[in-house]
């Protein structure tokens, strides 16, 4: 199912209308987006846990949401 911008910035906040419309490019699940965000916020302790580095559309969106946060504003 295809996500809505209300279904992305559930997860991420307010956020710009250009990265909403990237990540719903994506073709991403809710589920996708979430551990995007995760591994975008906290990577060091989802290694730590032993988790394995994300792949695919996650990956995809993790560099999304790292190139928007250095973006100067």
């Amino acid at each position: 199912m295809t996500m809505t911008s209300d279904d992305v910035t559930a997860i991420l906040g307010p956020v710009d209308e250009t990265l909403v419309a990237e990540v719903i490019a994506t073709g991403a699940t809710q589920t996708e987006l979430a551990e995007a965000f995760a591994w975008a916020h906290n990577d060091e302790a989802l290694m730590g846990e032993g988790r394995r580095l994300p792949s695919g559309r996650v990956a995809t969106l993790v560099d999304l949401l790292v190139l928007d946060e250095e973006e100067p504003e």
